[in-house]
């Protein structure tokens, strides 16, 4: 395990252009990632996702959840949630994000994926409320599953494979230039949870 990680170069930036994407592999090993994994799944107010498009309600099969130094709240596709407080083990993977990537995080969007039928379309996390240009840490726990970013002019695709207990960030002008997405496959049938630490302007 140890060897791998030392081979995986955190400074490479993953875009050619307009943005900076790290990646940082494995933050744990099996058993602590299991763990985590185990807890999220059993301990996180676990929410059908929702959106209004056109008008019209949309209900999600797949899961969130909002935590918080403070009850933030978060507006995306127009709906707006309120953070709960972090429980024991999302102040720990934070802390363990921090000391990696020397950012720090206020809030925790998180996302539970059941099998690899659910997925999430092209998107850029843009909203008024996150500080602008600042870092996203996404954790994955759980199946792993393929990832993908679009630039938003030049139509120029990265894709990679996220892993169980890796850490992704995304900074500086990703979102402002770069769509991103997860994509569908029927042969996952393992859940996934997400977490991506951000930053509220408050």
């Amino acid at each position: 395990m140890k060897l791998f990680e030392d081979i995986i170069d955190k400074s490479r930036n993953w875009l050619p252009k307009d943005g900076t994407v790290n990646y940082y592999g494995k933050l744990f090993n099996q058993e602590k990632a299991d763990y985590y994994l185990k807890r999220l799944l059993s301990d996180i107010e676990w929410r059908n996702d929702e959106a209004v498009l056109f008008g019209k309600k949309i209900i999600t099969k797949r899961k969130v959840a909002w935590y918080g130094d403070k009850p933030f709240e978060y507006t995306y596709s127009n709906t707006t949630k309120h953070a709960l407080p972090w429980t024991k083990e999302l102040l720990e993977i934070k802390k363990i994000v921090e000391i990696e990537t020397g950012e720090t995080f206020n809030s925790c969007l998180l996302n539970l994926y059941h099998s690899g039928e659910e997925g999430m379309a092209w998107h850029s996390d843009g909203e008024t409320d996150l500080k602008k240009d600042g870092a996203i840490g996404s954790l994955s726990l759980g199946a792993e599953r393929k990832f993908a970013f679009k630039h938003k002019t030049t139509k120029e695709k990265v894709e990679m494979i996220l892993e169980h207990g890796s850490l992704l960030v995304m900074k500086d002008t990703t979102q402002t230039h770069w769509l991103h997405r997860l994509p569908l496959s029927k042969k996952i049938k393992m859940p996934r949870v997400n977490l991506t630490f951000r930053t509220i302007i408050h």
